[in-house]
C-alpha cells in the first residue's frame, strides 16, 4: 500500500507546534520568575541590567516565533534542518534559564546572579546572533537579501560585544550595551518585521 508524502505546507504547522512547546517553556520561565519578584519584592535586590535583558529575551522570543513564519517558504525538509531549528529555539530557552534560575540561595542579589553567569548567558547569546544566519539562509537567498548591509553588518558587531560582556564586568558597559541592544531590537522589529511576509 502506497503512502503519501506530505507536502511542505503540511510539515510546516506540525514543525511549528513543537518549535512553540520549546519557546512557550522559554516565555513561562520568564514569566514566573517576573511573577517571583512581584510576590517577593525583598527577596532579593533587583538589577536594572538583569531586568533590561529579562525584557529583551522576552522581546526576542516573542519576535523569534513571529519570523519563523517565514519556514513555510522551505520546501525540501530533512531533519537536519528540523534538528537545527529546534536547537536554536533551545538556546533561546537556556538564554531564559539563565535569567531566572530555579533557585538563588548561592547569591545575594540578582547583579550578583548575573554577573557570575555573564559568560554563560552571553555565550549564549552571541551564539543566538550566529544561528539566526544560518536561520535566514535557510529561508532561502531572498529573503536573506533582504536585510541588505546592515544584517551583515549588524551581527559580527553583537557578537563582538557579546565577547566583551563575557570579559568585561564593569557596570557602566553593561547598561550601556543592554539599552542599545534594546533600542536596535525595537527599531529591527518595526523596520523590517511588521509585516509577517
Amino acid at each position: 500500500m502506497n503512502q503519501q508524502l506530505p507536502y511542505a505546507h503540511d510539515i510546516f504547522p506540525h514543525i511549528r507546534i513543537v518549535l512553540g512547546m520549546v519557546i512557550g517553556l522559554g516565555v513561562t520561565r520568564l514569566l514566573s520568575g517576573l511573577a517571583r519578584i512581584v510576590q517577593h519584592p525583598g527577596q532579593y535586590r533587583l538589577y536594572s541590567v538583569h531586568l533590561a535583558w529579562v525584557v529583551s529575551v522576552l522581546l526576542m522570543l516573542v519576535h523569534f516565533w513571529w519570523w519563523e513564519f517565514g519556514l513555510f517558504q522551505i520546501e525540501a525538509w530533512t531533519f537536519g534542518k528540523y534538528l537545527f531549528i529546534i536547537f536554536y529555539a533551545v538556546t533561546l530557552f537556556l538564554l531564559c534559564a539563565l535569567l531566572f534560575p530555579d533557585q538563588m540561595l548561592d547569591y545575594t542579589s540578582y547583579e550578583d546572579f548575573f554577573y557570575s553567569r555573564r559568560a554563560w548567558f552571553f555565550g549564549l547569546l552571541a551564539a543566538t546572533y550566529l544561528l539566526d544566519v544560518i536561520d535566514t539562509l535557510l529561508k532561502g537567498p531572498e529573503h536573506f537579501a533582504r536585510f541588505g548591509d546592515e544584517y551583515l553588518f549588524r551581527t559580527p558587531v553583537f557578537v563582538t560585544l557579546c565577547v566583551i560582556a563575557i570579559l568585561v564586568s564593569d557596570r557602566r558597559f553593561h547598561i550601556a550595551f543592554v539599552a542599545a541592544a534594546l533600542v536596535y531590537q525595537i527599531s529591527f522589529i518595526l523596520r523590517l518585521f511588521d509585516t509577517i511576509v
